[in-house]
């Protein structure tokens, strides 16, 4: 491995940009990956990274010795930095020193949405989207659409509440959620709190696509009449509405009971 030891180094710099700086991992459509969980799950699911960067005090851990191991074996670049230098590149506290820098994918929406998915309208918190797209990917749904708002997918933050679900799903970003609705030929079911009907009341063995929007103020008005079908999740608590990730959890996996009845 090679090893970096001032903070003045190009490479350096370019990692302390991508770590920091959410226009710049946009602009050059790459991320970190920050712990041996997620770097395990890209190489799994995805394969080897452009780069694979170790602090000096976890070398010697078998599992970041393992990943290494297999980076350098298929020649992928490998990088090993000291502990100031790493910390100011990683997120998480008292975590083990182990990053990839990854390509985000850029992968271009079908002009038909024919199959289960999810629709995300101006969500903005980065914990409430990675729990939405772990939860997505446990039920089977493959495909994650996130308006122009949304926050970025591929943001650390996002991928640590994703916990590698990134991996297993189709995540477009900067879509027309109202053309694509539009188009659609599954139904599409928007959560309210003043619907009709509840989701259990609703055929969902078939595919649909399910439409979630803001934390506060909801789907916006425009999408909310686009919808087939506003569906509401019935509670007994004494409480306005569910967090939107918890209330796609429910929704999610009512349609896994349906499916497998």
């Amino acid at each position: 491995m090679k090893a970096i030891s001032s903070r003045e180094n190009p490479l350096y710099k370019e990692l302390k940009l991508l770590a920091s700086n959410p226009h710049a991992r946009r602009k050059a459509g790459r991320t970190l990956l920050d712990g041996v969980h997620l770097c395990e799950a890209y190489l799994q699911h995805v394969g080897l990274p452009p780069l694979c960067i170790v602090s000096e005090d976890s070398v010697g851990h078998a599992e970041v010795a393992s990943i290494v191991q297999r980076c350098e074996a298929a020649r992928a670049q490998c990088i090993v930095l000291p502990e100031a230098l790493f910390h100011a590149l990683s997120q998480v506290e008292h975590g083990v020193g182990l990053l990839f820098v990854v390509d985000t994918p850029r992968i271009a929406p079908p002009k038909n949405l024919v199959r289960g998915a999810v629709l995300l309208d101006n969500l903005q918190d980065p914990g409430n989207l990675g729990s939405i797209l772990r939860s997505a990917a446990a039920a089977g749904i493959e495909d994650v659409y996130c308006s122009k708002t949304t926050v970025f997918a591929w943001s650390p933050k996002v991928l640590r509440a994703g916990m590698g679900a990134h991996f297993l799903l189709n995540i477009f970003e900067n879509v027309d959620l109202g053309s694509l609705v539009r188009a659609a030929r599954i139904p599409i079911l928007a959560t309210s709190s003043h619907a009709d009907k509840r989701i259990y009341d609703v055929d969902l063995a078939g595919p649909v696509a399910w439409l979630f929007g803001h934390e506060g103020q909801g789907v916006s008005g425009d999408l909310l009449d686009l919808a087939t079908w506003r569906v509401s999740i019935p509670h007994l608590g004494e409480v306005e509405s569910l967090n939107v990730a918890a209330s796609a959890a429910v929704c999610f996996f009512e349609q896994v009971r349906q499916k497998t009845a």
